[in-house]
């Protein structure tokens, strides 16, 4: 841009003017270019404050500014820009040069330095000097390119984020049992060690390198601990209520147990065909139970889980236990993690409660599935939130619980099809 002689050049000012005169060559929508600046303003070093002026500018301008061969400059009044934004005169220079420095606007300087602008009976631009908003039509593709890389920078941090979450609080689980049950080994320096991780969580946000790099660490003091759990005498059986740890003594001997360095693959009764799925043509009863095919004997009533009591719902959809946990691997690995195989309906009804609390459901949603649902198919739902949660297709694990409680209220929810699907999809 050709300076007047009252502004500094600068290297940002012809920065600015390049990107307009690239600008002009182009025909994008007002609202297009607009949005693409928005979404990565804050990438880019803008504020909101910044950002309302940018709209205030954008209202001024009209549909054919932004076509090619033409520019949308806006010539508003510093009285009138005051007036819309509600910003100081100091503060309204402040934002439009932070808008320059950005690449998002350039300034269009008159010879004596006033904002004019002149249209034709037609509305297009005849002369204008102010602020020229055409570097936003030059770098709208730029803006959309990068708002892709953010969003899945954003969806990556995501992912590494729950799955340190799931991983901080199984080991948490694992050496406040150790601790009460005084396992030997160096629980004192696992104290530690997990300490430093949790101080080096982000406050703020982390990119997705740094974090995943901090789930390693997680994992690879997880794996320690889970060593030694897997050496120990006895199994362990973990229930976690909110931040108590209960350990009840196996009566599983050590052979039961993971043994170290073996290959191991959960104890389930897997087959090569899906059964059946039975449904009940009553109305009446609620369609989302669901109870194990071979169950010939009432369950064992455990302290915990009050097991007995809680089973006695109306039979439903009859779903098959190998199937559920064929369909939710990740769920099968965390219960190996914490200290066992899942035999039957009452051991998976266990696990389900211990990994409540890793994925975030509240001890009343958890509460209120089991009532509503009955057991087994709140253990079932739970191990699909917990497989979704993983994979990242769940952001909000007692949300997706409460709204499975609601659609079996009206009848309208198959956890069948879920586990079936799901097992289609890794089948394809």
């Amino acid at each position: 841009m050709k300076q007047s002689g009252w502004r500094k050049p600068t290297p940002g000012l012809g920065i600015a003017e390049q990107l307009a005169q690239a600008g002009e060559g182009l025909t994008i929508p007002k609202n297009k270019a607009l949005l693409a600046c928005k979404r990565v303003a804050a990438h880019i070093g803008l504020k909101a404050s910044d950002m309302m002026l940018l709209d205030t500018f954008g209202a001024f301008t009209q549909p054919q500014d932004w076509e090619e061969g033409r520019r949308p400059i806006v010539w508003a009044s510093n009285a009138y820009l005051m007036e819309q934004t509600g910003f100081s005169l100091s503060a309204l220079k402040r934002h439009a040069r932070r808008l320059v420095d950005a690449g998002v606007i350039a300034f269009k300087d008159s010879p004596n330095g006033k904002r004019w602008g002149h249209r034709d009976a037609e509305g297009h631009i005849i002369e204008a000097y102010g602020y020229d908003l055409a570097p936003m039509a030059a770098r709208a593709e730029e803006f959309e390119i990068l708002f892709g890389h953010l969003k899945a920078e954003r969806q990556l941090c995501a992912r590494a984020k729950r799955q340190i979450t799931i991983a901080r609080r199984t080991i948490r689980a694992k050496i406040e049992i150790a601790t009460e049950q005084a396992l030997s080994g160096p629980w004192d320096a696992f104290t530690d060690a997990f300490q430093s991780l949790l101080d080096r969580l982000p406050k703020r946000s982390a990119n997705s390198d740094w974090l995943f790099d901090l789930l390693e660490r997680f994992n690879a003091l997880k794996d320690k601990i889970d060593c030694l759990f897997a050496d120990r005498d006895e199994a362990v059986e973990i229930t976690v209520e909110n931040t108590e740890i209960i350990a009840v003594q196996s009566s599983r001997n050590t052979k039961e147990m993971n043994p170290k360095g073996s290959n191991y693959e959960p104890h389930i009764p897997y087959t090569n065909q899906l059964h059946p799925v039975i449904s009940n043509s009553s109305e009446h009863k609620e369609a989302a139970d669901v109870v194990p095919r071979e169950a010939t004997e009432p369950p064992v009533e455990t302290k915990q889980d009050n097991w007995s009591t809680i089973a006695k719902k109306p039979r439903g959809t009859v779903l098959d236990l190998g199937t559920v946990m064929q369909a939710c691997p990740g769920f099968t690995q965390m219960a190996r993690d914490l200290g066992g195989y899942i035999e039957n309906w009452s051991e998976m009804h266990r696990v389900a409660g211990q990994v409540r609390p890793m994925v975030g459901v509240s001890e009343h949603a958890w509460a209120v599935a089991q009532e509503r649902l009955g057991a087994q198919a709140a253990a079932a739902a739970m191990a699909l939130i917990f497989e979704k949660f993983s994979d990242g297709e769940v952001a909000s694990p007692g949300g997706y619980l409460r709204g499975m409680v609601e659609k079996a209220g009206a009848g309208e929810l198959h956890l069948e099809r879920s586990f079936y699907g799901r097992l289609s999809g890794k089948a394809a």
